[in-house]
């Protein structure tokens, strides 16, 4: 990764970091919350399936993103993070939702909104600012690892949420035929992999992370505060709009932010280092919905067939 590195501040990052998750993780445990989870995120996505995507990814010899203003764009982006986790998160998401009538309307609904907010609007910023927008979207097909990597880490990743979610199970239920359940999954996956994974990793892997790391001139600290703020991010909508039986939901902002900082920085970790090393968005975008693909099946499957 030739992007100017000063390798001298990835251990101190690294360090902070761990320093913060610490304190977070410690924090749920004096507050009588599930603690034991933080460390199973940390030690899975932020240390085993992070340092697997390293090796895999060891000759990808990927082009840095041309950042032209640094600073400026950076500072951009961080005002419209801090926009985005109030105002969407915090409100208009649940707005659209009470204002849309459950079912394929809402869905397409929320589906335009993340589509606005996650890339059309930060996009639309960049441009502004005249900062090279093609480097962002580049697919990384032709580059060495990247199919080693998509098979790989997605088959540790769909096998591992079958193991640890009751997916397969609410899937069965569901007493479908092959044709059904051909057309589900795959629709499940392509939905997700757009709604989640192309709206998330653009915002925050492709504009945010890219940003980081040129002002940095660090890829450990421009991962490590790209996936601090990927967590607070969530911290508005789900203090604001979760509920006893979300996970993570509290009366208490410190310990909704703990349980963001402390689950969910490690899964972020996983596709920095991913972005970091590939630079390819399809990549992470594909990766990241093989995370949420068997969760939301059953969902997607009652909802369009």
């Amino acid at each position: 990764m030739a992007d100017g590195i000063s390798k001298g501040k990835d251990p101190a990052a690294a360090l902070l970091y761990l320093a913060l998750w610490s304190l977070s993780t410690f924090y749920l445990y004096r507050a009588g919350a599930d603690w034991s989870f933080p460390i199973i995120s940390l030690a899975i996505f932020g240390i085993t399936l992070s340092g697997l995507a390293w090796w895999l990814t060891r000759k990808a010899n990927a082009p840095a993103v041309p950042v032209t203003r640094p600073a400026i764009e950076l500072s951009a982006l961080l005002l419209y993070l801090a926009v985005y986790a109030f105002v969407v998160l915090g409100w208009a998401m649940g707005a659209v939702k009470a204002a849309v009538p459950a079912g394929r309307e809402q869905e397409l609904a929320v589906l335009a909104l993340k589509l606005v907010v996650h890339v059309g609007a930060p996009l639309a910023l960049l441009w502004l600012l005249r900062a090279p927008i093609r480097a962002m979207f580049d697919s990384g097909l032709s580059r060495p690892g990247f199919w080693p990597t998509l098979i790989v880490l997605g088959a540790i990743l769909i096998g591992l949420l079958a193991v640890v979610s009751p997916s397969l199970g609410q899937i069965a239920a569901l007493k479908l035929g092959l044709p059904a359940l051909a057309f589900g999954a795959g629709g499940a996956f392509a939905w997700i992999a757009v709604e989640a994974g192309l709206c998330e990793e653009f915002l925050f892997r492709a504009a945010l992370q890219s940003r980081f790391a040129a002002v940095l001139k660090s890829p450990i600290a421009a991962i490590i505060a790209t996936s601090i703020l990927f967590a607070l991010a969530h911290v508005p909508g789900l203090y604001l709009r979760g509920t006893p039986d979300t996970d993570g939901w509290s009366t208490d902002p410190l310990q909704v932010a703990a349980f963001t900082i402390a689950t969910l920085s490690p899964i972020s970790i996983l596709f920095g280092v991913l972005w970091a090393r590939t630079r390819s968005l399809l990549l992470v975008v594909l990766l990241h919905a093989c995370v949420d693909v068997l969760p939301f099946t059953p969902e997607f499957i009652k909802t369009w067939s």
